[in-house]
């Protein structure tokens, strides 16, 4: 496994950062892989996947820095540059373009595990994937980028408040599969078999992004490093659940919004994050939600969470037309 050696400092100053250019890093290998984990991902998929190998198919150089560039246990180093807080996705892509040229090529080289191609023998690769990277981004991530910001904001509200109320430790476990804490200040970054890396006195960040089953690690020098991870699903699928008109008509399209997105629990905060209406709006919803017996709210920790009750569900399943379970409808 591979494991960085954080000291208590690094980790109680570690943070959280959003990366738009961490965001189209990971759209572009859930584009490469063509694999959904729920529908919000497949609708995503149908709707850009035609262009992207279009695009592909008149450019095979880049096609083959993609497919060499994106390992089964490495990536290409020069693609994902590690995020900094604040930044713009055009300055984050302007390190890929500036990449030394035979840095590249070595980084590649490293990913396939074996010789470079000679077609990939040439001075134009970080130039090539600062061209694919702006495309995807423009294309398949920008036009819902305010959204996707949104869940990712929700994601670190929900981390943060998990690191408040059972340290990092807990935060850390969580993340995504193969990272952990292995205590005496040893993190477990990824399951391969990587020499570990001592990391005390550098910036560590970590990134959400919302594709699922992605993630990898970064640093530049021995100054930052960086950890990617999947947000949660339930954040992440919102996309994938329509509002019924009938549901809608009924409670009006906002009230009806919170109540479909409240199969999982999710807090306030994150409700406010992922529909993007505002505080007072949302607490409105859910105090009409909970007087009429469709959400329930419980404690988790320091936490209020909300969800759907049994007759919530009902209301959601006559709204699309399923027959609820235990009901039978006769002529």
């Amino acid at each position: 496994m591979g494991w960085w050696q954080v000291n208590a400092d690094t980790l109680a100053g570690s943070r959280f950062v959003l990366s738009p250019l961490a965001e189209t890093f990971a759209s572009l290998r859930l584009l490469h892989t063509a694999v959904a984990t729920h529908p919000g991902e497949r609708h995503w998929l149908d709707s850009h996947l035609p262009a992207y190998r279009r695009r592909l198919a008149d450019d095979p150089v880049t096609a083959l820095l993609v497919r060499s560039g994106l390992g089964r246990e490495w990536i290409a180093d020069f693609l994902t540059p590690t995020p900094r807080a604040g930044e713009a996705f055009e300055d984050e892509v302007a390190r890929v373009r500036e990449a030394s040229p035979a840095a590249a090529r070595t980084h590649v080289t490293l990913s396939l595990r074996g010789p470079l191609p000679p077609r990939l023998d040439r001075d134009d690769l970080p130039e090539r994937a600062a061209g694919l990277l702006t495309y995807v981004w423009e294309e398949t991530v920008r036009p819902y980028w305010p959204r996707r910001r949104r869940v990712l904001e929700a994601d670190v509200a929900a981390r943060t408040a998990q690191v408040g109320r059972g340290g990092w430790a807990a935060a850390l476990d969580s993340l995504r599969p193969g990272t952990r804490w292995l205590g005496e200040n040893r993190l477990q970054v990824n399951a391969h078999e990587y020499p570990p890396r001592e990391i005390s006195g550098a910036e560590l960040v970590f990134v959400p992004v919302t594709p699922q089953r992605v993630g990898w690690v970064s640093w530049e020098g021995t100054d930052r490093y960086a950890l990617v991870y999947p947000c949660a699903g339930v954040l992440a699928d919102t996309g994938g659940r329509p509002v019924p008109a009938s549901l809608a008509a009924l409670l009006g399209t906002a009230r009806a919004r919170v109540l479909v997105l409240l199969d999982s629990p999710l807090s306030t905060s994150q409700l406010v994050a992922v529909t993007g209406q505002g505080l007072g709006s949302v607490g409105r919803h859910l105090r009409v939600l909970l007087d009429a017996g469709l959400v329930e709210r419980g404690r988790a920790g320091r936490s209020v969470l909300y969800a759907r009750t049994a007759a919530g569900q009902v209301l959601i399943e006559a709204g699309t037309g399923q027959t609820p379970a235990g009901v039978s409808i006769r002529s």
